[in-house]
């Protein structure tokens, strides 16, 4: 095999990619990647070193978190970009060790290879990244808890990172990373450690993403109930997908007073949610889906496109010219927007430009939907809620939230939500929603039976209103709560809202359209004997497990 990689749900015959990534990465690609992460986990493993002696190093922290990032499913694409990051870490690695001399931080007199190992060529990277890959870890069930812990300080990476945009960090957050990227290096470690390390994973999880939603609601204010254009206008656009919220702003800012419209697209829905950006004129509603059908949105969309985060996926050549990325996303051949420098914003005038030469977006549907329903929202209609409970008028809510994505069993989704009892109501957040947010669902008293609370990150919002209904209905385990979770999955910032789902205590979680690949047998009974957790299965007899 040329590479190995099973970090998302799609990943070749639920095994692994041995070629090619179904994603569309290159082998070349995804072990510069695997390059990445070793190098990640010498810099971690040092600034550990720094941090047990109370030297806290910022340098460090933000570089394992952006080249984390750009490790996750479907953002980074460029392998010239991941090489550069590489020879990042390099400097970051010295500069740590500097630090630690200079402060009288002793080294251990024999360190992990991924603190020391450098090559100055870019062929003996390349070379060097055949070897360093996930199957180096030849103990099944050791690679997949380290692999499992990995991919949940990905997700956590990615929302550290929108947080840190707006100017908010967790120091505790990133002292985890580094501790738990630094366990990983272990030779021999005990499998229960690793077990605790997942755990401890997900709470820092919540962490994280309470992190985030401060951020978000104290930049923007909080979510609103919002009805969302989904048509379009005369004027020439662009469109921005992903998640970053100081990007979005950013644009917006810039565009105005041009003549060009701005559109969300599939994870950049909720932006629409937010009272700070419903000041734009300019900015219209959302367009098109899910991320997988870009290919034919974009084309009808006309103008450019601006990735902030993933998912991408690899663009035609009829409208590659038209697609930007930025931040932690990029793809070989196209436009790559520069970070900020100096606190200054990014500059946008090259993609505006590009904009104003495109003709008007193509209509491809009409009319509303409704989203908004973050913690703050639902928690000020608790009263109704609650009522509505008490009466019977509604019997259960189901937690969908997660990822959607290309195979063709994620219908099952869209038929779950269809065969509902008219007296159950969906809790969403994630990329999940195109599966069933354009459905006629109707309403329970006046409460929308889709109530969409953002971004995959605003899964917290979910946990914060679960936890408010058991405070109010008086309840000792969140498990007693009328609350079935059947989650879809797809890529790493799932793992990490699974893994903070596990550390709330919540149980009997339905995960799907399949189990990951990377959990081993023996992983998977230990999640299943203490946790519940169980696949999908055919959608009436979940519906009668899950609903009754």
């Amino acid at each position: 095999m040329s590479m190995f990689c099973y970090q998302c749900q799609e990943t070749a015959k639920g095994t692994g990619c041995t070629a090619v990534g179904v994603c569309g990465k290159t082998d070349e690609v995804s072990n510069l990647q695997d390059l990445l992460i070793f190098v990640v986990k010498g810099v971690s493993f040092l600034a550990h070193l720094g941090r047990e002696k109370g030297l806290i190093l910022e340098k460090a922290d933000k570089f394992v978190f952006e080249a984390l990032f750009t490790t996750i499913t479907n953002a980074n694409f460029d392998g010239d970009k991941i090489l550069s990051k590489v020879k990042e870490g390099f400097s970051v690695r010295d500069f740590v060790v500097r630090e630690l001399r200079e402060n009288g931080v002793e080294l251990p007199g024999t360190l992990p290879e991924n603190t020391v190992w450098r090559a100055d060529q870019d062929a003996g990277l390349i070379l060097k990244s055949l070897s360093v890959g996930i199957l180096k870890e030849e103990n099944e069930d050791i690679r997949s808890l380290k692999e499992l812990v990995v991919y949940g300080l990905k997700g956590m990476a990615a929302y550290a990172e929108h947080a840190y945009n707006l100017g908010y960090k967790n120091d505790g957050v990133f002292a985890f990373m580094h501790r738990a990227l630094s366990a990983t290096l272990d030779p021999a470690p005990e499998l229960d450690d690793l077990v605790r390390l997942v755990l401890e994973c997900g709470s820092n999880g919540v962490s994280v993403m309470a992190l985030l939603d401060k951020a978000n609601t104290e930049s923007y204010g909080a979510p609103e109930i919002t009805r969302v254009n989904i048509g379009v206008r005369g004027n020439p656009a662009i469109l921005i997908s992903g998640h970053d919220l100081k990007d979005m702003e950013e644009l917006l800012e810039q565009t105005q007073g041009t003549g060009v419209d701005v559109y969300t697209h599939s994870e950049m829905l909720p932006a629409n949610y937010y009272p700070a950006f419903k000041k734009y004129e300019h900015f219209v509603g959302n367009y098109g889906n899910s991320w997988w059908k870009q290919k034919e949105e974009f084309e009808s969309f006309n103008g450019p496109v601006l990735f902030t985060t993933n998912c991408i996926v690899p663009p035609k050549t009829s409208y590659k010219d038209r697609i930007y990325t930025t931040g932690s996303s990029g793809f070989s051949g196209c436009t790559h927007i520069p970070d900020r420098v100096n606190g200054k914003p990014k500059d946008f005038s090259a993609i505006i430009e590009h904009a104003k030469r495109c003709p008007a977006p193509k209509e491809i549907e009409r009319g509303e939907i409704v989203g908004g329903f973050a913690h703050n929202q639902v928690l000020a209609l608790a009263d109704k809620v609650v009522d509505a409970v008490k009466s019977g008028a509604i019997r259960k809510f189901v937690v969908m939230a997660g990822c959607d994505g290309r195979m063709k069993d994620r219908a099952y989704y869209t038929e779950f939500a269809e065969k509902l009892p008219k007296d159950v109501v969906i809790l969403t957040a994630g990329c999940a929603k195109y599966r069933y947010n354009k459905l006629p669902l109707g309403d329970i008293a006046g409460i929308p039976r889709v109530l969409d609370a953002g971004q995959c990150n605003d899964s917290y919002s979910l946990a914060v209103i679960a936890l408010k209904l058991k405070e109010v209905f008086g309840l000792n385990d969140i498990n007693d709560l009328p609350i079935a979770y059947n989650i879809a999955w797809y890529e790493q910032k799932a793992v990490i809202v699974l893994l903070a789902l596990l550390s709330l205590g919540v149980k009997n979680i339905h995960l799907g359209p399949t189990l990951p690949a990377f959990l081993s047998p023996a992983v998977v009974k230990v999640l299943v004997e203490n946790f519940g957790i169980s696949g999908i299965g055919d959608v009436d007899s979940d519906m009668k497990e899950l609903i009754g």
